[in-house]
């Protein structure tokens, strides 16, 4: 059996994970599962995902508490278990940490794992952030300095001038070659 691909769209808060997410599900001659971030903490009991609560245990949206780090971490190595098992994978993600990107570029180095980079301006992000009623202010800001400093792509989207589905098959045209994004990752981590 040959393994499921896995496609990680990286981006700071507000940046169209999720858009990208479902217009590649949308578009894709095969099926994917969706089991990125937000989908593991949407497993967390709802108290857990109020404020004070969620800072404490999970964290801040530029850095992850025990629990946030102990979540991923399990994200990681499901998505992998998902791939080998001939699973295709998409995820939404959010690499702050560089022991995030380190994980991965061990985990997905040798799996046809591609990492997509979605590019938007911090005005834009804030102005979709204050837009959408379900998310903190300021996480965007938080992320953005830092959300792309520890990695390289198989390719970069700009969510500010291109819609979810044209970025979707930017991304479907991509995967059609091998990746290679974990692999010098991986090479750099050492």
């Amino acid at each position: 059996m040959s393994a499921g691909k896995v496609i990680f769209i990286n981006g700071a808060s507000s940046s169209g994970k999720t858009s990208i997410v479902h217009a590649l599900q949308a578009c894709s001659d095969e099926p994917y599962l969706e089991a990125g971030i937000d989908k593991f903490i949407w497993m967390l009991p709802q108290r857990y995902l109020d404020r004070p609560l969620w800072d404490e245990v999970l964290g801040l949206a530029d850095r992850p508490g025990v629990t946030g780090r102990s979540l991923v971490h399990g994200m990681h190595h499901a998505i992998a278990s998902l791939s080998r098992e001939g699973i295709n994978v998409v995820a939404d993600h959010v690499l702050v940490e560089r022991a995030w990107v380190s994980e991965c570029a061990d985990l997905f180095s040798e799996l046809p794992a591609y990492l997509i980079g979605l590019q938007c301006p911090l005005e834009v992000l804030e102005k979709r952030e204050q837009g959408r009623k379900n998310r903190t202010l300021g996480q965007a800001k938080l992320q953005f300095p830092i959300i792309h400093q520890y990695v390289v792509y198989d390719l970069e989207v700009n969510t500010s001038l291109l819609s979810a589905e044209a970025c979707a098959s930017a991304i479907l045209s991509r995967i059609q070659s091998p990746p290679d994004a974990f692999r010098r990752l991986q090479r750099q981590m050492i």
